[in-house]
């Protein structure tokens, strides 16, 4: 008897372990919010298929695709198409997009208006630095009358590319990441939902311009040539499009993040 309860328990033992090496493990870098929170969403569904979903935050744009390329991570969920072409051509680099899985409604903020009527001659506009971004915070300016471009439709147009600027705003270019910090500091703060949200701002209630559900720059889940069509990355972008995570995004967001599928 406690012979066969021993093999018994060797077995199951046995059987753990034998799951346990046979988990395929899979580190894949994102921001805080919305990304980690998604992917954190879906690590238990992945485990039963036999992933071991590692998720590494980081509150840069740069590294989570370096590191990809440098095959020191497998994957990134952070970016818009946009910003990984412009990425891309900088750098190099060869990362493609795997799936769309959500839109984040790029918006303007500000502490010292409530409305881009009262923004004076030569106010202050802080955009972020990185080409596409900087492209899309003034295509969103454009579209509030606020500012001409010399190519209505150039996504990575800097300030040297506007053509009209009645009110003779000045403009601060810094990280994405640091804008949140200096709201305070300028008139109007143009600033990615992801760091918006991670700031205690509510874009649908605080943004006193923003962009529509029909925004082009959907966020994607990126990875390389070699492991893109993988069955770890596919079982991944499948498990970000599902309808759990849809709900999750439609309940947690509340039209802050809107799902791109």
């Amino acid at each position: 008897m406690k012979k066969a309860l021993l093999m018994t328990a060797l077995a199951a033992a046995l059987s753990v372990a034998g799951f346990t090496q046979a988990a395929e493990k899979l580190v894949v870098a994102a921001t805080p919010v919305p990304h980690a929170e998604i992917l954190e969403l879906i690590k238990p569904t992945l485990a039963k298929e036999g992933i071991d979903l590692q998720i590494k935050v980081f509150t840069d744009y740069v590294q989570p695709n370096v590191q990809v390329d440098q095959k020191r991570l497998d994957a990134n969920y952070f970016q818009t198409l946009p910003y990984l072409k412009s990425f891309n051509e900088g750098k190099g680099t060869h990362l493609e997009t795997v799936v769309g899985v959500h839109v984040e409604p790029f918006g303007g903020y500000s502490k010292k208006v409530k409305s881009l009527d009262e923004l004076k001659d030569g106010a202050t506009v802080a955009i972020p630095n990185e080409g596409s971004n900087s492209g899309r915070a003034l295509i969103l300016l454009q579209k509030a009358g606020l500012i001409t471009l010399k190519d209505p439709k150039n996504a990575l147009a800097t300030p040297k590319d506007i053509a009209e600027n009645p009110k003779n705003l000045k403009f601060r270019e810094l990280e994405s990441a640091m804008l949140p910090r200096v709201l305070d500091q300028v008139d109007l703060d143009m600033i990615n939902t992801n760091y918006a949200l991670e700031a205690g701002l509510n874009p649908a209630k605080d943004a006193l311009v923003i962009e529509g559900s029909d925004s082009p720059y959907v966020n994607f889940l990126v990875a390389r040539p070699d492991n893109k069509d993988s069955e770890a990355i596919q079982k991944l972008a499948k498990a970000l499009t599902s309808p759990e995570v849809k709900a999750f995004i439609e309940k947690k967001y509340s039209g802050a993040v809107l799902p791109a599928f």
